[in-house]
């Protein structure tokens, strides 16, 4: 930033946090895809009734991946087995629980080709929508920064300054969101 200017530099970490914020959210969604093998942070969003307080899974027990395709979850209240496996029917995962009495199996099916190529198509769905809420993100900035100027808080020299700063955090952000893009979809498409 090489520019002295309190609202310009307030403006410039808004545009990055929120620029930011949207490339985690990205990120976060498609951690929770599951690509054919066992990946436990598709239960990450599963909340489970713990003694009436709603618990993520994963701090009711250990989850644990064996054999590349099964998730185990070992709940350390044995109480738990029959809430946790009520609970992942109900989340509907499209992953049948097999509780055993001590632990809960999830076998992840190996994915068919059709179904790789429709998670592909969701994938670069979301990395749009991501760009397009990156792009309103710059559209915002752009707004802010002409207000700026037209109150005389920049002269044109600042403003031109302060635009291509903002369009350097805008293709950061898009180049990070096709490159995460990317990743899945090679993780997807990998057998």
């Amino acid at each position: 930033m090489s520019i002295e200017n309190e609202q310009f530099e307030t403006l410039m970490m808004e545009t990055m946090e929120r620029a930011d914020k949207t490339v985690s959210v990205l990120n976060g969604e498609y951690i929770t895809i599951r690509a054919g093998r066992a990946n436990p942070h598709i239960l990450d969003k599963v909340l489970v009734d713990y003694y009436g307080t709603p618990t993520p899974i994963n701090q009711v027990g250990n989850l644990s991946v064996t054999e590349g395709r099964c998730l185990v979850i070992a709940p350390w209240d044995a109480s738990m087995l029959k809430i946790i496996e009520k609970q992942l029917l109900a989340e509907n995962l499209g992953i049948t629980p097999v509780n055993d009495g001590k632990v809960i199996r999830l076998v992840f099916p190996a994915l068919t080709e059709e179904r790789r190529k429709e998670l592909v198509k969701q994938i670069k769905k979301m990395a749009e929508d991501s760009k397009v809420a990156i792009r309103n993100i710059r559209r915002d900035g752009m707004d802010a920064l002409k207000k700026m100027k037209n109150n005389k808080e920049l002269s044109e020299d600042e403003h031109a300054i302060c635009e291509k700063d903002i369009d350097k955090i805008i293709s950061e952000s898009i180049e990070k969101i096709d490159k995460l893009c990317t990743e899945k979809e090679k993780d997807i498409l990998s057998v």
